[in-house]
């Protein structure tokens, strides 16, 4: 079985889509999309004083269906799956796939993975016209990735960090304009933290992202919020906390320690979409508005049997949950879910 993690290759993707790509981006008609308030839309949420809660970039699983659903239940801002820089920018098979948009996914902002600043840039120029802002990986602490140059493999590299940032401040046109911002994890030594945000400050980032875990952490450790803090007293650009951020008061909780006014949340979302409006778990009319949406949009099945999966975690016995993972289309799982539902 393919790896779901592991990177794809160009070829691979025209495998998949039987070697006919269309380009869902140029086929968007913008033409009465305000362009310019959409790369505001982001940028004057962040710099206001109102929390703004934030969908973090999951590969496979921020897509837009989810997307969407976080929205309708008190998301702000929404990031896309960490796409590989190069690919996309190279295959128009690879942005067929890798990225599918709408006017209800807005402000949106896309992360890309890269190792240079020309793929950086390059992948940049190909969104610019659609999205409200581009965000470079340097936290993701899986093994691949930072083989491959990208994600916290980065954080050892401030200075590339800064070079792929300017590279795409420095576009031409409507590109220049895109807000370009970096997502990462804390150093050991804080002070080479608040450095680098100070420098990727000075090179033109809009906002930085902070997870508040060493790059060898995982969610059994809880975020250093005191670093975060650091981070958002040694900028002037807007700084998202992300780490633990499961509930509203865990919120009030961050805000008060780190003075952050931005939240990213991750795995706590895809637990429970409905988070950021009070609800202790996912509510049935939640659950049943993203099969709504994933049916609408085509989601794969894979992925929209893991999301109501993690979704409804709590409504179902556990023979119940085997049953639904025996499943092996959608209209099963939407059938299992409505007579379930009946029955509530």
């Amino acid at each position: 079985m393919t790896d779901p993690e592991a990177p794809i290759s160009t070829s691979e993707l025209v495998d998949w889509l039987g070697g006919r790509p269309t380009d869902r981006l140029a086929a968007i008609d913008i033409e009465d999309w305000d362009l310019a308030s959409i790369s505001r839309s982001a940028v004057d949420l962040l710099r206001g004083d109102d929390p703004v809660y934030v969908l973090a970039p999951m590969v496979r699983y921020s897509r837009l269906p989810f997307r969407e659903l976080v929205r309708e239940y008190g998301v702000h801002i929404a990031y896309t799956p960490m796409i590989i820089s190069d690919a996309f920018a190279q295959s128009q098979v690879a942005r067929d796939i890798q990225l599918s948009i709408s006017k209800n996914d807005t402000p949106l902002v896309v992360q890309f993975a890269a190792s240079n600043a020309a793929d950086f840039a390059n992948a940049v120029a190909h969104v610019a016209p659609y999205v409200a802002g581009v965000d470079l990986n340097c936290g993701c602490p899986q093994s691949w990735v930072m083989q491959c140059g990208y994600g916290a493999r980065l954080l050892r590299t401030p200075e590339l960090i800064c070079d792929m940032v300017r590279a795409a401040r420095a576009l031409p046109g409507r590109a220049s304009t895109v807000p370009v911002s970096v997502k990462i994890r804390i150093d050991e030594d804080l002070a080479q933290t608040v450095e680098l945000a100070r420098r990727a400050e000075a090179a033109g980032a809009a906002w930085i992202a902070v997870h508040g875990r060493l790059t060898p952490q995982r969610s059994s450790t809880p975020p250093n919020l005191d670093a975060i803090r650091l981070v958002k007293e040694s900028v002037s650009i807007p700084v998202i906390a992300n780490g633990d951020v499961d509930s509203l008061a865990a919120v009030d909780t961050i805000r008060q320690q780190t003075g952050v006014n931005a939240f990213m949340s991750a795995r706590p979302l895809l637990t429970n979409p409905a988070l950021f409006r009070g609800y202790d778990s996912t509510p049935v009319e939640c659950v049943r508005r993203y099969l709504e949406l994933a049916v609408a949009y085509g989601a794969s099945f894979d992925t929209m049997q893991h999301h109501v999966s993690k979704m409804s975690e709590h409504l179902f016995s556990a023979s119940e949950r085997r049953y639904m993972h025996s499943l092996t289309t959608t209209a099963g799982v939407v059938d299992f879910f409505e007579d379930y539902v009946s029955n509530f």
